[in-house]
């Protein structure tokens, strides 16, 4: 093909796409991430208080509604304060409360989609209420975020036995 000069509108696509590495990285675009969460989730809300309240009623529906929000809060402030307590008996001892602080910052947002109307935010917030999924979900975003190892990852070094990295070094004198 001879060169004109001119970039045809295949070329134009070409060299937009080249090297884009957004489309197969697995990461979502901050937009549609945005989108769903403040558009997606309260028309989605809004969809189901609507079902159920044509199912029981406006006035039951609007006392489920509130129900689950105290019931909620007072859920969330007994578990709050049994993570505080483990908070200040694991500095006690010296230990570094990190799982603690981070089943604590689960816990806000869980007040937080407790207290939001709706049934899904309810059904996600009770969820995160529960000690053992709370921990579970904390422990894998330590492991995602390569902050907390399994016991097997641990190099083929035993488990009591200091991680040895072998290497040179200089001092540079100014």
């Amino acid at each position: 093909m001879k060169d004109t000069g001119l970039i045809l509108p295949s070329q134009k696509v070409m060299a937009c796409t080249r090297g884009y590495e957004g489309v197969s990285s697995g990461r979502m675009n901050p937009m549609i991430l945005f989108l769903l969460l403040f558009v997606g989730i309260p028309l989605f809300e809004l969809y189901w208080l609507i079902e159920v309240g044509s199912y029981l009623g406006a006035i039951p529906t609007i006392f489920l509604t509130v129900f689950t929000a105290v019931l909620g809060g007072m859920l969330v402030r007994m578990q709050g304060l049994a993570t505080a307590m483990q908070v200040q008996k694991s500095m006690a001892v010296g230990e570094m409360p990190a799982i603690e602080m981070l089943e604590g910052l689960l816990l806000l947002a869980c007040g937080f989609f407790l207290l939001l109307p709706g049934f899904f935010t309810d059904i996600i917030g009770f969820l995160v209420l529960v000690p053992g999924i709370r921990r579970w979900l904390v422990v894998a975003f330590l492991k995602r975020a390569q902050i907390l190892h399994s016991p097997d990852s641990s190099g083929g070094s035993g488990g009591d036995q200091p991680r040895i990295i072998e290497g040179e070094y200089h001092r540079d004198d100014d």
